[in-house]
């Protein structure tokens, strides 16, 4: 759904759950929830997918609307990067959503545990990316992923409800099937550039 339907469904719900937030007229509550409900009858004429089911899952929070926040680790050893097996066959940097209680850095680390078990230690901002810029998306709302350099420090895999195993690559030898959604090649490729660069700055779209 990367197409301009989905940003205009996006937009349309943030607006309304913005104005269901600050929104004090009655009437212009009503307007609002009828902004919600279109932009979930939109979302689900696009994709097969039950208006219920749709507006269960894009109509939920309250607030402002803000993105949420992925963390993915570049785990190097012997110049090779670290790629989890996912549940459905595909490849990935070890990471996943970021917790209320973590930083950056420490969700970063306690996700290669939870999917690896491996302790590893955060090193070095990679690079601040908008995922709709780069991934496969199929969440409808904002994603912003960061991707951590990190140090390797001891254990090996263990079995976990997340990923099947694991395995390290080098910049020729990645996998096709990778779960772009997490992170595509050229991501891969950039965190190899920035082993490669230590002083390389930090990239940020």
């Amino acid at each position: 759904m990367n197409d301009a339907w989905l940003d205009f469904a996006i937009r349309i719900q943030s607006i309304a759950q913005a104005g269901l937030q600050y929104g004090k007229d009655k009437y212009d509550i009503e307007r609002y929830e009828e902004l919600r409900r279109i932009s979930a009858e939109m979302i689900a004429v696009r994709t097969d997918i039950p208006v219920a089911k749709v507006y269960d899952l894009f109509c939920n929070e309250t607030g402002y609307q803000t993105p949420k926040v992925d963390t993915r680790a570049a785990v190097f050893v012997d110049g090779k990067i670290l790629l989890v097996h996912e549940n459905n066959g595909t490849w990935s940097l070890p990471g996943g959503w970021c917790d209320v209680d973590q930083s950056v850095a420490s969700n970063t680390v306690k996700e290669v545990k939870e999917e690896t078990g491996f302790a590893v230690t955060a090193e070095k901002l990679i690079a601040v990316q908008d995922w709709r810029k780069h991934n496969v998306t199929n969440y409808a709302y904002g994603v912003v992923k960061i991707f951590v350099q990190c140090k390797y420090e001891s254990g090996e895999f263990e079995d976990n409800i997340e990923t099947t195993g694991i395995a390290f690559f080098d910049e020729d030898t990645l996998p096709e099937n990778l779960a772009v959604e997490k992170c595509t090649r050229e991501q891969i490729l950039m965190c190899f550039a920035a082993l490669q660069d230590p002083n390389a700055p930090t990239v940020f779209d």
